[in-house]
């Protein structure tokens, strides 16, 4: 067979190539139950042939909306795209309003949702969506109709030949799936990516992955409803890796030690917090083992690639892997050869500690519009360096604009914004997708991110401060969870603290500092301000006068995607926030 062309291409690929009899698992009643390539393309068919017998016609639009990674979405996901109608995945834990807006904007016809929780949302807003004809459940539940019963009207296979003329006729330059991007501000923007936006970036993605093709694993938990998750798994089909969908995020840890995958992908915030945790452990050993234990951390705290420390790190590294890093990998499944991360900036730390650990993190970077992937680190051949997304992949063209801002052009970017040309028009402009990302390209290629182009502001001094940079820097302390820089049009730099109350009870305890539990009392503490303080100092440290953080107010929330401070992906909603804890942020300038 050629290389795949069309999404649904991709599992007959598979079959041709690297046939797995766990080609998608899910874990069902305790037990990880596999699915065969050959079931999932005959499930998928079935799916194809019960769509068309419901109706669907080509261009039309079905969501997906799942609470968990699963087998059945990637059935219906194929199932669909082979009747030429077009796929729309939702996150599951948006608004109900938004949910209203987002069926109504694609005019979905279908839904597919995973469980209750989801179902319920549904009914909710349903009369208000005139193109919605039925709901389909995977969870089996009294009062909806399940997925199996579009199965059982796809079992008599007497239009397979309907659904093989749909699948011919579907080219690769044609819509494949609207994406509709969380945002940090205002409505959803449907995305609108082709077969061969997401097809091309999963194959040039492959040659950036060391894996042993037709026989790895990988442990699959970030949304398969965002492009990046969605792309590797096309990726993972491509390469004939055995898919393993975790139970949740809480579960990740014993999923790994389950799976023992060979890769994964991870958001920055998932590092940070095994990082934390792994460290909270280290501080509470007790002499010699606590010493080493640090030792083996400042020692990794200080690696670079390819051996550039020298000959006596890398023996004192050989002994730390050995002593104490063996036990993160062992925490990880003892298997991984790759870790995928990106969605936002990864910390220089994380990458240096958890690289000589054993635990390979690879950055990379795009955006929902470039399918996503336009460049990534590749520890091979030279190509990594710490504190970069990595060079371009092939075929992606990449400019730095005169004001920073980086320019995109490859076969990844999208067509556009569904039903929205002026917002079209406004980021795809002379042959390039202007990303609202600055950042700079070393002599060797490597693309360095350094803001957002929009959370870059200006202080009344006339100062610009990049917002993101600072954040990250001040991130590394364990007493701050999330954090917030604000100050446009202002005197100075000022931050909004979601701080750590897990790591504060644990200090607070081991330090006899009695700050209470409740958070609302805890923000006003003198001894924690005074601590938070401190820690803020530290990291000033490295920036320039007019971009030191001068006064903070912490939050009592934990700021969260259902709270509606964060983005799916965990990126913090520069507007929101600034909304909600209006009187905090008065505060910070003495108005409160």
């Amino acid at each position: 067979m050629t290389e795949p062309k069309r999404l649904f291409d991709f599992p007959y690929y598979q079959l041709q190539k690297y046939p797995q009899e766990k080609a998608l698992v899910t874990k069902i009643n305790g037990e990880w139950v596999g699915t065969s390539t050959q079931e999932y393309i005959d499930k998928a068919n079935a799916i194809s042939r019960g769509l068309l017998r419901l109706g669907v016609k080509p261009n039309d639009k079905i969501a997906i909306i799942s609470m968990t990674n699963r087998t059945e979405w990637n059935i219906c996901d194929i199932g669909i795209l082979q009747t030429g109608a077009q796929d729309v995945p939702i996150y599951p834990t948006i608004s109900e309003e938004d949910y209203e807006y987002v069926l109504n904007h694609s005019e979905c016809t279908y839904c597919f949702v995973s469980c209750k929780e989801v179902r319920d949302k549904i009914y909710k807003i349903k009369a208000n969506v005139p193109s919605l004809i039925e709901v389909y459940s995977f969870d089996e539940m009294s009062d909806c109709k399940n997925w199996e019963e579009v199965l059982k009207l796809g079992e008599d296979k007497s239009n397979q030949d309907e659904v093989t003329k749909r699948m011919e006729a579907v080219h690769e330059d044609d819509l494949a799936t609207l994406i509709y991007t969380s945002g940090t501000t205002g409505r959803p923007k449907g995305v609108m990516l082709t077969h061969k936006n997401i097809a091309s970036n999963a194959m040039h993605s492959e040659g950036r992955l060391p894996i042993v093709m037709g026989n790895s694993k990988s442990l699959s938990f970030l949304p398969v409803c965002h492009i990046y998750e969605r792309m590797l798994l096309y990726m993972y089909q491509y390469c004939g890796v055995s898919i393993h969908f975790a139970e949740s995020l809480e579960k990740i840890s014993d999923n790994l030690k389950e799976v023992h995958p060979e890769v994964m992908s991870a958001v920055p915030r998932l590092l940070e917090k095994v990082y934390d945790k792994i460290i909270a452990k280290g501080d509470d050993l007790t002499g010699v083992k606590k010493k080493l234990f640090f030792w083996a951390v400042d020692l990794g705290l200080a690696w670079e690639p390819y051996e550039q420390n020298g000959w006596w790190y890398e023996t004192k590294l050989k002994l730390a892997r050995k002593l104490i890093f063996s036990k993160w990998q062992e925490a990880l499944g003892g298997n991984l050869v790759a870790i995928a991360s990106g969605s936002a900036a990864l910390q220089p730390r994380l990458a240096r500690v958890f690289n000589a650990a054993g635990c390979p993190v690879m950055e990379g970077y795009g955006l929902t519009e470039t399918s996503p992937v336009c460049t990534v680190n590749d520890m091979r051949n030279g190509g990594f360096r710490i504190g970069t997304v990595g060079k371009a992949l092939p075929e992606t063209e990449i400019k730095i604009a005169e004001d920073g801002e980086i320019l995109i052009k490859g076969p990844q970017v999208m067509q556009g914004y569904y039903k929205d040309q002026a917002q079209t028009d406004e980021v795809l402009k002379g042959g390039y997708f202007h990303t609202g990302d600055i950042g700079v390209i070393d002599s060797d290629g490597f693309l360095k991110i350094t803001d957002r182009k929009k959370s870059m502001f200006k202080t009344s001094g006339g100062k610009y401060v990049a917002p993101q940079l600072i954040e990250n820097a001040m991130k590394q302390s364990q007493f701050i969870e999330q954090i917030l820089v604000v100050g446009d049009g202002e005197k100075m730099p000022a931050a909004l603290i979601q701080p750590n109350w897990e790591y504060i009870a644990d200090w607070s305890k081991k330090e006899e500092m009695n700050i209470s539990t409740d958070p609302k009392q805890a923000i006003n503490d003198e001894k924690l301000i005074s601590k938070v303080q401190e820690e803020i100092n530290i990291h000033n440290e490295r920036f320039g006068k007019w971009e030191k953080v001068k006064t903070f107010q912490m939050t009592p929330d934990i700021w969260s995607i259902e709270g509606g401070q964060l983005t799916p992906t965990m990126k913090a909603k520069r507007k929101v926030i600034k909304e909600m804890y209006k009187d905090l942020y008065e505060k910070l300038y003495g108005r409160g």
